[in-house]
């Protein structure tokens, strides 16, 4: 009877260490998984910063002012457009 109680006492207490052990696992990767959603929260938060960005940079007025003043460019007048028609 005595060997019966110590095998119980010893499957109860390996048992504790089980929940204990699972319990400190689910609590490490839960701290994980806030911390990796704070980080794409943020990677959302610069990719619409680059996005707006990009879109000032590629304003047409900004290209064509920048062709203007920086690279001398002008629209053609009529008479140096020449239309090509594929064959």
């Amino acid at each position: 009877m005595i060997r019966f109680d110590a095998m119980l006492v010893a499957l109860v207490v390996a048992s504790a260490l089980g929940v204990v052990a699972a319990q400190h696992q689910s609590r490490k990767l839960y701290i994980e998984l806030e911390r990796e959603m704070a980080r794409a929260h943020s990677l959302d938060v610069e990719w619409g910063q680059l996005q707006l960005e990009q879109s000032t940079w590629a304003a047409h007025a900004r290209v064509e002012k920048l062709a203007r003043e920086r690279l001398g460019m002008r629209p053609p007048v009529p008479g140096q457009i020449v239309v090509l028609e594929a064959q």
